[in-house]
């Protein structure tokens, strides 16, 4: 299976600063179109739409977390397949294995290095497909 080139990345975040430094890596460094979204309910309303190659998250937002937000997005056609990354400062070993349990390709620990963190997605899904593959 040919590599899919990784363009669009659903990033799902409730804090605003975190937003516009990771929205500004992705695509200003990285190249990415990005499509925020400020809460689970928002990702799982606009998410199928935009068609996302890959979803980053954070795990903790009010109302409906990173992680249940994930299995919800599981539940969707569109978005059952599509790669996902948890970006949490919640990395403690036990926290890291349930994400990937549930099926998170990968875990980035906030806070992260603006300045890798293109480059660090780019080598998650580089790896996601070695892994299919």
């Amino acid at each position: 299976m040919a590599e899919q080139q990784l363009r669009k990345i659903l990033y799902v975040e409730d804090e605003p600063d975190i937003q516009v430094v990771a929205r500004l890596a992705l695509e200003n460094l990285g190249g990415f179109t990005v499509k925020v979204c400020s809460s689970g309910k928002e990702a799982l309303e606009e998410g199928p739409s935009f068609d996302p190659d890959l979803i980053l998250m954070d795990v903790m937002m009010p109302e409906l977390d990173g992680p249940s937000t994930f299995l919800a997005m599981r539940e969707i056609a569109s978005l059952q397949n599509k790669p996902a990354v948890f970006m949490t400062a919640k990395v403690q070993p036990q926290e890291i294995a349930e994400y990937k349990r549930i099926g998170a390709v990968a875990v980035i620990s906030k806070p992260f290095d603006p300045t890798t963190l293109a480059d660090e997605i780019r080598d998650i899904w580089q790896k996601s497909f070695l892994q299919k593959g």
